[in-house]
């Protein structure tokens, strides 16, 4: 019998090597989702690595490890103990060198493709390409280059055709051996393996092309006795691989500017800090930290590490974590975050979370998390790319046979070229591009205006989004209560009364009881210590001061005691009962964030529907949505009362986000369609909702819908312009305009098409890293 499952499954993401297409990324995929054990399974060809939801006391990660090298690409644990900031820096030096390894093999193949296609000039004029007149890439070359480089190079045109093509047979296969070496590598792996994937489409291209040419070269007069053209197509196959291996390098570079927001936070902490051990101060290098070590920060230094300020005091540049570009004040007793910036003072602190345990490495573990999710809209291209590859071989195999019965000139050569053009235009680059490079950066996007959003799914949700519901107190309010008003019984004293409750109060931890105590304080009363005291959730606290019985809570507790509530104008929200006798209201109030109305009126602008959610009692809830701008209020809810309202709201077909402190509102966050959750870059619980703010500005929350609107529109035309490439060059490349137009597409602008197909994909995307925030 096979193991129960009853631990909860882990995560693990593992680079994965080889994967150059749609294709590829989807076999990959589709074999780790096979596995027993694997909840899923997602595949980033933009990261090109593996993340696994799996169960493991069912499958180990070696085991998904050897499943991926089974497949014939290459996989590998990460290195272990390694802190995600690490980890960013090698995956950025692995893909600086990979960029720089391409642009030296496509230089290199780009110049002996340009000796190529003058060396084939002589072979046009003779024998070769029955087809010149039909494809305009060929017929440009005769009617412009050719009478040039005759005038030029005459003596070129002297040496026989038969050296000539024996010249460019070595060219080709040095050609095929060094830098083209790589797709008929992995070509044959996916065939071992029973699949196909791009290098199946440009091997099968590429090497029909040369086996044609070779033959052609070696046994010339067997094509002519059966009536075919001798042609050769040295001259496209080192054009081909030669402009692949550019698209290549340009997506390669791309890649990486998509990575630009994480490159960022990764130069952010420094490589080494200052520390103090036995009254020596010394640099080491920050891997090398330990907790409660004292680390000195110079004017103009970055912070190396998270920790408390111990002695001195500066003002820090933390708009690397939150967006904002004003410094904070630190002084003995604050954090200070690592890889924030000092400004003019010093100061030391102890180290309270090592470089691996960091927000900046959390934020750089989530980001890279995020990253690696697939956003659903996905799913079509998946589909479309796991089939796409055995369509396109029988399309090149049908284009060959229509070709060798109907071309004109004898088909053999023909049937090649339009057989080759159809495999190389169609490669699946793009569609495997489309959606990860958008989302990589759309989320590096938000991140550098601190908001850091949890991956592909939550930013096609967060497009939906029509009603927004706040939490107040905390939310859109300061969430510090201070109390504004007392209005006393007749008979009673303010301060005694303040005094009274202060004393019963200080034994409490709701907010609100902290505002009657720091009250009691401004005003310097002297509390007394509570006898039998009882505290009641959500209504109030009760017991005895000085032999008196104090009561101190909501209208409905004091009632329950006996205590007779007056019709009370007003806003007031905490009432006090002496030995069962009503003796006065507090008015406690939570000042309005500065940039709460904003907030409101930013979101009213893009038509979403606004709700304020609070515990509060009606008539505060009221004037806290009535200064920030809100028309629908829904007040004195526990906890689990808002769930059930962000449940009723979504049975009315809204698609909701909640935003709240993320503690007492975390069961409503959860329930919502997108949870959102306040941060203070130092104070960052970066696992809470969907969304995360890194500053304490909802204006966020319309920044994030607009960041995800662009990104889905940019998305949709990534798709659109993937799909409608493949469909329409195609049958372009099978010959279809021939009969109407006379024209062929060659292979070699084949290849430039389908390279510039995925560059394009990603350029598309980058877009996005400019993107403005403040519009709709």
């Amino acid at each position: 019998m096979p193991p129960s499952i009853e631990a909860a499954p882990e995560r693990v993401t593992f680079p994965v090597e080889g994967m150059t297409c749609a294709a590829c990324q989807s076999f990959v995929q589709r074999t780790l989702e096979q596995q027993p054990g694997v909840d899923s399974a997602n595949v980033n060809l933009l990261l090109n690595n593996a993340t696994v939801v799996f169960h493991p006391e069912v499958i180990t990660t070696d085991s998904l490890v050897q499943a991926v090298n089974a497949t014939g690409y290459e996989a590998h644990m990460p290195q272990s103990g390694q802190s995600s900031v690490a980890a960013q820096e090698q995956h950025q030096h692995d893909a600086a060198e990979e960029y720089s390894a391409l642009r030296i093999k496509a230089a290199f193949t780009l110049a002996a493709g340009a000796i190529a296609m003058l060396v084939s000039m002589p072979l046009m004029r003779g024998a070769g390409h029955a087809d010149a007149l039909a494809d305009p890439l060929l017929r440009w070359q005769m009617r412009v280059l050719d009478p040039l480089f005759e005038a030029l190079m005459p003596w070129l045109y002297r040496i026989p055709t038969v050296a000539l093509s024996y010249g460019l047979l070595a060219l080709t296969v040095t050609v095929m051996l060094w830098t083209g070496r790589v797709f008929y590598i992995k070509a044959w792996s996916a065939l071992k393996h029973k699949t196909a994937d791009m290098n199946t489409l440009i091997a099968l291209g590429t090497g029909s092309a040369f086996v044609f040419s070779a033959a052609a070269t070696l046994a010339p007069a067997w094509f002519r006795a059966h009536g075919l053209q001798p042609d050769v197509y040295y001259e496209a196959v080192i054009l081909i691989i030669a402009l692949i291996l550019i698209g290549n390098a340009l997506e390669a570079r791309a890649k990486q500017q998509t990575a630009s927001a994480l490159a960022a936070l990764t130069r952010y902490q420094p490589p080494s800090a200052r520390v103090e051990r036995n009254g020596v101060e010394g640099d080491i290098p920050i891997e090398e930290l330990r907790l409660s070590d004292t680390v000195i920060v110079r004017p103009g230094e970055r912070v190396p590490a998270d920790g408390i300020v111990s002695v001195g005091g500066s003002s820090v540049d933390e708009s690397m974590l939150t967006g904002e570009s004003l410094p904070v004040a630190k002084k003995p007793g604050d954090r200070v975050i690592g890889g924030t910036m000092n400004g003019t003072g010093a100061f030391r602190f102890r180290v309270a979370a090592l470089p691996a345990e960091s927000v900046l490495a959390g934020i750089v573990r989530l980001l890279r998390e995020a990253q690696s999710t697939r956003a659903p809209i996905q799913n079509l291209a998946d589909r479309i790319s796991a089939i796409f590859v055995p369509v396109v071989v029988s399309i090149a195999a049908l284009t060959a046979i229509v070709w060798y019965f109907a071309s004109p000139q004898g088909g053999g050569g023909q049937s090649i070229a339009a057989a080759v053009s159809v495999l190389i235009i169609a490669c699946p680059c793009a569609m495997g591009l489309a959606v990860p490079a958008a989302v990589m950066v759309a989320t590096g996007r938000g991140a550098s205006a601190g908001i850091l959003i949890k991956g592909g799914e939550a930013l096609q949700r967060l497009e939906s989004v029509d009603t927004v519901v706040f939490d107040k107190t905390g939310t859109l309010t300061v969430g510090k209560p201070t109390v504004e008003i007392i209005e006393t019984a007749s008979g009673f004293d303010a301060n005694e009364m303040l005094r009274l409750a202060a004393s019963i109060e200080q034994s409490s931890e709701h907010p609100l009881a902290a505002a009657v105590v720091e009250a009691a304080a401004n005003r310097k009363l002297v509390l007394a210590a509570p006898e039998d005291f009882e505290s009641h959730p959500g209504q109030g606290v009760a017991g005895k001061i000085e032999g008196r019985t104090v009561a101190v809570g909501n209208a409905p507790f004091l009632a329950g005691l006996g205590a007779t509530i007056p019709d009370l104008a007003g806003a007031a929200n905490l009432f006090v009962a002496i030995d069962g006798y009503y003796a006065a209201a507090i008015t406690v109030a939570d000042a309005m964030k500065p940039t709460s109305v904003a907030a409101v009126r930013s979101l009213r602008s893009r038509n979403l529907h606004v709700v304020l959610l609070s515990g509060d009692n009606e008539s505060a809830a009221r004037r806290v949505a009535a200064e920030a701008g809100i028309d629908e209020v829904v007040a004195g809810v526990l906890p689990a009362g808002k769930v059930d309202v962000i449940r009723k709201l979504q049975s009315e077909g809204r698609v909701v986000l909640m935003a709240g402190d993320g503690v007492n509102d975390a069961p409503a966050i959860a329930q919502a369609d997108i949870g959102v959750s306040m941060a203070s870059g130092s104070d960052v619980t970066l696992e809470a909702g969907d969304l995360t703010l890194m500053r304490n500005d909802l204006r966020g929350i319309a920044q994030a819908i607009t960041l995800s609107r662009g990104a889905m529109r940019v998305i949709r035309q990534n798709l659109f312009w993937a799909f409608a490439y493949n469909a329409v060059s195609i049958p372009i490349a099978a010959g279809v305009l021939y009969p109407a137009f006379g024209l062929l597409l060659s292979p070699v602008l084949a290849s430039a098409a389908m390279a510039m197909s995925s560059v394009s994909v990603v350029a598309n995307s980058l877009r996005l890293g400019r993107w403005n925030l403040e519009g709709k």
